[in-house]
């Protein structure tokens, strides 16, 4: 049963995923219209993946609680 729960909790990567492949589509599709912008979009960028990502690290973290900590 917690194996059903943890591989639930984990469901929460998929989303992160599909989320921070479009930002990163949209970076390059941004750059690509205005070379100049590079610098501003790129920052952007990581600090959009960095958020994105902690969505995949929290669901991980809660699967890995409900796994090893769960009654």
């Amino acid at each position: 049963m917690k194996a059903i729960g943890a591989a639930i909790a984990i469901l929460g990567v998929m989303p992160s995923a599909i989320g921070e492949g479009l930002v990163c589509a949209r970076a390059v599709d941004g750059i690509s219209r205005n070379p100049d912008a590079l610098p501003k979009i790129r920052s952007f960028m990581i600090l959009a993946c960095a958020l994105v990502e902690t969505t995949a690290i929290y669901s991980l973290l809660i699967s890995i609680l409900i796994l090893f900590l769960g009654d």
